[in-house]
C-alpha cells in the first residue's frame, strides 16, 4: 500500500560479505582476557617473554666497570658527608650480594663507574641500586642529590656529563639500615623493632632504559585499569579489552621489537590521546573534577627517631626537586617548620634546591604549623604557638604565610581549631583522618567547619581517603565515587605520593596520572577529568570563590571533629604527657614574670627570647602527632625525656633569673617568704611550707604576697571509726572511707550525699585492653566489658593528722610487680570563693601487659551531657548510648578537668597530667595508666606520680571549677623577698578588674616578638617594647571585663591576631583596657609601654 511500484536500492558499493562461513569464532571469554592483562606486565614466570623482559636493552654491573668500596659509620652513627669522607675512614671493597647491619646503623659507599667504549646502548642511562634499605645519593664534593627507597625509588637518572664513555665517574652513596617504616620485628609494621636486621646489596647496575617501553607499560597499565575497574557492561570497559588485546597480540606478533612497541603506543593512543608523553596532556579546557598534587607525609618520628627523619627530610624532598625539574606540571607540598628548618641546617645545598622551586611556585610550603600536631593534647597556648612559630618561619624564609592548616594525619580535631586558624591567617583545612572512624560515617567532604565562637574555616577531606594515594585509575575514580558533598561541589583534592615514611611522588605516579587525564579527554568521562598543575591555594580559591560568590553554601560542622579511633592515645605514654603538662605550665610562668622583669625588675635584665624560643621549638617538637598521643616507638621517648630535661634545666634557670630580676633570692638575711601567683585572680587558702614535721607545714596566703599563718579556726579532722574505716572532715565536706574507697562524701552546707548508697568513690578499676591491632593507639568498646575492680591489699593508715590538713593512704596490689599507694587528703576549708575538694596524691609501680588502669567516681547527679575542659573552652558529650555516634565517644579527651552537673549541684574531677576520660550515666571515670606492647614493648613501665581531685560544688559549672583546675596545675611557688611591697602593683597588672565578667581568663602575658630589645633577628624588629596578652571567654557567654594595667604605663592599645598584626586600635580607660568577648572567643592585645 502506498505507491504502485516497488523498487530495489543499488548498493554504492559492492558486497564483500562472505556467503559461506570461513571458520567458527567464538565470543571473548571476558574474565579470562581480562586476568591474561597482568601476565602482560607482571613479575612472574613470563616476565621475560612480555613487556618487562624489553625494559632494559643493556646493563653494566661490577667490576671493573663498577667498584664499590664501603666504610661503616661506628656504632650507630649518623656521620655527616664530610665526617664519612675523611681521608682517614678505610674505604675497603664491596660487592653485590653483601648484607650490611645492624638495624639503624650507616654504611657509606663510594662508587666509581666508567662506562666502556665499546658498551652500546640506545636508552637513558639510570643507575639502579636495591639494598631494600633508604640510602641517598651524594656527589664527590658533597651535594645531596636524592632519595633511594626500597622498592619504589630504586634509580637515579645519570645526568649528561656522567654518560661520556671512557671518563671515570664518583659517587657516594648513604645506606641507612632501615626501611620506610623502621625495623620492625617479624615484618609487622607496628612491632617494636628488630635491633639485629642487616640488608643485602642486590643491586648497584647501570641500566639503559628503552623508554618506549616504559611508556607503553603505563599506557597499557591505565588502559587495563579501565578494562577491570569500568563497569563490565560498559562500551569503555569493552573498548579497552581489545585495545590491551591488540597491544599484546602486535607485541607477540613482532616478539616485541623495537618497532613494534612504536606501533603499540600508536594503539594505545586511540584510547589515551596523543598528549600523555608530555604535560600537554593538561592543557585542553575540559573543566576538571579532580585535582592532583604531590605530597609527602613524613611523620617527624613514629616507627624512628628524629635523627632519622632529618635523613628522610633529605632524601623525600632532593627527590621531589627532581621531579619538579623533569615534569612541568609536577607540583609538590610538603608541610611542618620544623622539617623545613632541619633541612636548612643540615643540608644546605637542598633547602637551597627547595626555596628555588618555592619562589618558583612549583614547591609549596603548607600546614602554618612547627610540626603536624596533635590536636586533642596540647594546651590552647601550645596550639597557638604551632601557629606563631610556623607562620614565622615559613614569612622569614620564604617570604609568605599559610593558608591552609594541613593536617591529614592526627588523632581527632579540637573544637577550636577553626578560630584559631583563622587567627594565624588562615582559612582552609585539610585532613581525611576521619576516613579511618570505625563505629559511624563521617558524612561530609567539603563543608565549613564552626568553632565553638562561631569562626568558621572551609574543610576538605580528600574522597579517595588516604594522603598517600598512589595515582591509580581506582584513586582518581573514588575521587568522585566517594564524595560525599557533590551536591555542593563535585571537585576535590588527590594527594598522592609514598608517606608516614616519607618518599612522596614518584615519576611512576605522575605518568599514571597523564594517562588517566588522556583517557577522560579521549573516550570521556567515565573516569573522572584530572587536573595538575594547581596548587593546594588554587583548589581552596576555587571553593572560598563560589562560596562568596553565593554560587553554593557549605554544609556546616559545629564542634569538635572527633574520631572514632585511637581513643587509647589520650592516655599512652603517660610520663611523655606529664612531661608535656609540665613544659607548658613551666612556659607560662616564666613568660609572665619574665615579662614583668623587663618592666619592673633589674634595668640589666633582658628578655630571653632566644631561650624561649627554642624551649618552645622543642616542646612543640615533642607535640608531634605521634610522639604527644604515645604512638612511637621507645627510641623516640628517649629522644623526648632528654628534649623534656633540656627544657626543664633551660626553664628553671630562666625562672630563676627572672625571679632574681623583680628582687627575689633563696632566703637571704631579711626576706621574708612570698607566695608568688602566676594566675589572673587572687588565690587564698593553705600553702605547705615544709615537708618537715618539726616546723610549721603551712602558710595562708589571702591573695597577694604575704604569707600568713593558718587561722586557728581553719581546721581539718581525721578520725577512724573503726577497722579500716576513716572519716575526714572540714567545714564543708565529711569524707568516709573504708578500704581506701570513698563509701560517703557528704556536703555539710549543701545538705547532700555525693556517692550513691553502696557505691564507691575514688575506686580503682582495670580492664583487660586488646585492641583489634594499633595497641598503644587504641582502646575498644569491649574493654568496658571486663571492669575488675581493685581492693586494697593494706589496711588504710593516718599520714597526716591536721589541724590544717588530713590524710589516709592506702596501697593496692595490681599484681606481683605492680601497685599503687594512694593518698586521700582534705585541707581545712579556707576560701569562701572556691569549694573544698578532696586532693588524691598517687604514686604507681607499673610493670603490668595490655591492661587499663582507671580511677571511678560515681555520683548521684544525673544529666545527659557532661562537660570537659578542651583549649579555650568547653566541650559537651553525651552521658549515654543513644546512638552509634554517642556510643562512639565511649572515652574521650579532656584537658584540666572533667565535670557532671545538674540543676544546682555538680561534682568536677581535677587532675595534674591526665587527657583520657568517660563519664556514662551518673560514673565519672579518669584514665589513669595502659600497657600496650607496641610500637614500645616497654611503654609506661616505670614509676608514675599521678595528682587528680575530686570538688562537689553547689550550683551550676561555672568558674570556680575552670579556676580549680588552673589553681591545681599552677600551684603557688613560694620565694623570699625583702620588700615585696614594691612589687603589688606590678603583680596587679595584667589581670581583670574584681567587676570583670568572672569566666574571662588572662592565659597568656608575654612580650612582643619583635620587640627591639627581644626579638630572636628572624623577622625586622619593630621599635618600643610590647606586651601581648592573650585572653579568653571560659564558660561560653558574652564577657565584658576591664585589664588593670596596675601602675605600668601603656600609651597605646590594639586588638591583633596570633601572629600579632595590628587589627583594631583600643583606648585606654582610667580603669584599665575595656574588652567585651563573645562566647568562647580567643582574643590577643597588643599594649605598647610608655
Amino acid at each position: 500500500m502506498g505507491g504502485e511500484d516497488n523498487y530495489i536500492m543499488a548498493s554504492a558499493f559492492e558486497a564483500t560479505y562472505p556467503q559461506l562461513a570461513e571458520r567458527p569464532k567464538g565470543k571473548q571469554i571476558h574474565n579470562i582476557y581480562r586476568e591474561r592483562l597482568r601476565m602482560f606486565t607482571g613479575q612472574g614466570q613470563y616476565r621475560e617473554q612480555s613487556l618487562r623482559g624489553k625494559l632494559y636493552d643493556a646493563r653494566l654491573s661490577g667490576s671493573p666497570e663498577i667498584t664499590l668500596h664501603v666504610w661503616s659509620a661506628p656504632k650507630l652513627s649518623r656521620p655527616t658527608f664530610d665526617e664519612a669522607t675523611k681521608k682517614d675512614n678505610e674505604y675497603r671493597t664491596a660487592k653485590k650480594g653483601e648484607s650490611f647491619g645492624p638495624s639503624w646503623s650507616t654504611h657509606w659507599f663510594k662508587v666509581q663507574f666508567a662506562l666502556p667504549q665499546k658498551w652500546d646502548y640506545n636508552g637513558q642511562l639510570e643507575f639502579h641500586w636495591e639494598s631494600g634499605c633508604e640510602g641517598m645519593v651524594w656527589t664527590e664534593d658533597g651535594k645531596p642529590l636524592q632519595g633511594l627507597s626500597p622498592g619504589n625509588r630504586t634509580e637515579w637518572v645519570l645526568p649528561s656529563d656522567f654518560t661520556k664513555k671512557g671518563k671515570e665517574h664518583t659517587i657516594y652513596i648513604e645506606m641507612a639500615c632501615n626501611q620506610m617504616f623502621g625495623n620492625p620485628t617479624g615484618g609487622d609494621t607496628i612491632q617494636p623493632p628488630d635491633p639485629n636486621q642487616y640488608f643485602t646489596l642486590r643491586e648497584a647496575d647501570i641500566v639503559s632504559v628503552n623508554l618506549d617501553v616504559r611508556a607503553l607499560y603505563y599506557d597499557f597499565w591505565i588502559i587495563g585499569d579501565a578494562a577491570r575497574e569500568f563497569p563490565s557492561n560498559t562500551w569503555e570497559s569493552h573498548q579497552a579489552l581489545q585495545i590491551c588485546t591488540e597491544i599484546m597480540e602486535k607485541f607477540i606478533a613482532e616478539e616485541g621489537s623495537n618497532a613494534c612497541i612504536k606501533d603499540c603506543r600508536k594503539i594505545a593512543q586511540r584510547y589515551l590521546g596523543k598528549n600523555v608523553d608530555s604535560a600537554e596532556v593538561y592543557k585542553s579546557e575540559k573543566s576538571p573534577l579532580v585535582y592532583g598534587i604531590g605530597h609527602c607525609h613524613i611523620d617527624t618520628c613514629w616507627l624512628w627517631p628524629w635523627a632519622e627523619t632529618k635523613r628522610k627530610i633529605a632524601r623525600s624532598w632532593t627527590n621531589q626537586c627532581d621531579l619538579l625539574d623533569r615534569y612541568p606540571e609536577h607540583r609538590f607540598t610538603a608541610s611542618s617548620a620544623q622539617q623545613y628548618k632541619w633541612l636548612e641546617q643540615n643540608y644546605p645545598h637542598a633547602f637551597d634546591r627547595v626555596k628555588k622551586h618555592v619562589k618558583e611556585g612549583t614547591f609549596q610550603p603548607v600546614g602554618g604549623s612547627w610540626v603536624e600536631h596533635d590536636t586533642n593534647l596540647p594546651s590552647g597556648e601550645s596550639l597557638v604557638r604551632q601557629f606563631v612559630y610556623g607562620q614565622r618561619y615559613f614569612e622569614s624564609r620564604f617570604g609568605q604565610r599559610c593558608r591552609t592548616f594541613w593536617l591529614p594525619d592526627t588523632f581527632g580535631y579540637s573544637t577550636q581549631i577553626p578560630q584559631l586558624c583563622r587567627l594565624a591567617d588562615m582559612n582552609r583545612f585539610f585532613t581525611q583522618k576521619l576516613s579511618w572512624n570505625n563505629i559511624n560515617k563521617f558524612p561530609h567532604t567539603t563543608f565549613d567547619w564552626v568553632s565553638l565562637d562561631g569562626s568558621q574555616v572551609i574543610c576538605h577531606m580528600a574522597p579517595a581517603e588516604t594522603y598517600t594515594a598512589m595515582a591509580n585509575f581506582g584513586d582518581v575514580v573514588r575521587s568522585v565515587s566517594q564524595h560525599k558533598s557533590m551536591d555542593q561541589d563535585p571537585t576535590s583534592l588527590l594527594v598522592f605520593g609514598y608517606g608516614d615514611g616519607g618518599g612522596g611522588p614518584t615519576f611512576e605516579h605522575i605518568e599514571k596520572l597523564r594517562r588517566c587525564r588522556g583517557m577522560s579527554d579521549q573516550v570521556g568521562e567515565r573516569l573522572p577529568r584530572v587536573q595538575m598543575g594547581a596548587s593546594v591555594e588554587d583548589f581552596f580559591d576555587s571553593l572560598e570563590k563560589r562560596s562568596a560568590n553565593g554560587e553554593t553554601e557549605f554544609v556546616t560542622w559545629y564542634g569538635e571533629l572527633y574520631f572514632e579511633l585511637h581513643r587509647g592515645t589520650y592516655t599512652s605514654q603517660a610520663a611523655n604527657k606529664y612531661n608535656n603538662r609540665k613544659a607548658e605550665v613551666l612556659l607560662h610562668d616564666i613568660e609572665y614574670l619574665a615579662t614583668l622583669a623587663t618592666i619592673g625588675g633589674k634595668k640589666s635584665y633582658k628578655y630571653p627570647k632566644k631561650d624561649i624560643d627554642s624551649m618552645w621549638e622543642d616542646v612543640l617538637l615533642c607535640q608531634f602527632h605521634d610522639c604527644l598521643p604515645g604512638s612511637c616507638i621507645e627510641m623516640c621517648y628517649d629522644d623526648s625525656d632528654e628534649l623534656y630535661a633540656k627544657v626543664f634545666k633551660t626553664g628553671d634557670k630562666l625562672l630563676a633569673n627572672a625571679m632574681e630580676a623583680l628582687g627575689f633570692n633563696n632566703g637571704s638575711k631579711g626576706s621574708l617568704p612570698k607566695a608568688v601567683n602566676t594566675l589572673g585572680w587572687d588565690r587564698k587558702g593553705l600553702l605547705q611550707l615544709s615537708t618537715n614535721p618539726e616546723s610549721s607545714r603551712y602558710g595562708y596566703t589571702k591573695g597577694n604576697l604575704a604569707i600568713n599563718n593558718v587561722p586557728t579556726d581553719l581546721t581539718a579532722s581525721v578520725q577512724q571509726l573503726g577497722s579500716d574505716v576513716f572519716v575526714l572532715k572540714n567545714q564543708d565536706l565529711e569524707v568516709k572511707i573504708e578500704g581506701g574507697a570513698i563509701t560517703s562524701l557528704y556536703d555539710v552546707k549543701a545538705k547532700r550525699e555525693v556517692v550513691p548508697k553502696g557505691s564507691k568513690a575514688n575506686q580503682l578499676v582495670m580492664f583487660d585492653d586488646k585492641p583489634l591491632y594499633w595497641q598503644a593507639w587504641d582502646v575498644e568498646v569491649y574493654h568496658l566489658d571486663s571492669r575488675k575492680e581493685l581492693k586494697a591489699s593494706s589496711e588504710t593508715k593516718i599520714t597526716e593528722s591536721g589541724p590544717e590538713r588530713v590524710a589516709v593512704s592506702t596501697t593496692t596490689k595490681i599484681s606481683d610487680k605492680s601497685w599503687i599507694t594512694m593518698t586521700i587528703s582534705l585541707a581545712a576549708s579556707s576560701d569562701s570563693d572556691q569549694p573544698s575538694q578532696i586532693d588524691v596524691d598517687a604514686a604507681v609501680e607499673w610493670h603490668e601487659t595490655m591492661k587499663f588502669l582507671k580511677v571511678e567516681f560515681p555520683t548521684t547527679v544525673t544529666n545527659t551531657e557532661a562537660s570537659y575542659e578542651t583549649q579555650f573552652g568547653i566541650v559537651r558529650r553525651p552521658t549515654h548510648y543513644n546512638t552509634t555516634w554517642d556510643m562512639a565517644k565511649f572515652e574521650v579527651c579532656c584537658h584540666k578537668w572533667a565535670d557532671l552537673s545538674e540543676h544546682g549541684y555538680g561534682v568536677s574531677i581535677l587532675n595534674d597530667s591526665k587527657y583520657g576520660f568517660a563519664t556514662v550515666g551518673n560514673v565519672m571515670r579518669l584514665s589513669l595508666l595502659r600497657a600496650p606492647k607496641a610500637p614500645d614493648a616497654h611503654a609506661d613501665m616505670k614509676r608514675h606520680h599521678i595528682k587528680w581531685a575530686i570538688m562537689p560544688h553547689a550550683g551550676p559549672l561555672d568558674q570556680r571549677t575552670v579556676r580549680a583546675g588552673f589553681n591545681l596545675n599552677y600551684p603557688l611557688r613560694v620565694a623570699w623577698h625583702p620588700n615585696s611591697a614594691s612589687l603589688d602593683k606590678l603583680l596587679s597588672a595584667f589581670r581583670f578588674t574584681s567587676d570583670s565578667s568572672p569566666s574571662l581568663i588572662v592565659d597568656t602575658v608575654k612580650r612582643g616578638e619583635d620587640d627591639e630589645d627581644a626579638s630572636n633577628g628572624d623577622m625586622p624588629a619593630k621599635k618600643g617594647k610590647h606586651i601581648i596578652l592573650r585572653v579568653y571567654d571560659s564558660l561560653g557567654g558574652l564577657s565584658r571585663g576591664t585589664i588593670s594595667m596596675g601602675g605600668v604605663k601603656v600609651t597605646k592599645a590594639w586588638k591583633c591576631n596570633l601572629l600579632e598584626d595590628e587589627l583594631e586600635e583600643l583606648s585606654i580607660g582610667k580603669e584599665g583596657l575595656e574588652v567585651e568577648l563573645r562566647a568562647f572567643e580567643v582574643a590577643s592585645y597588643k599594649l605598647r609601654l610608655g
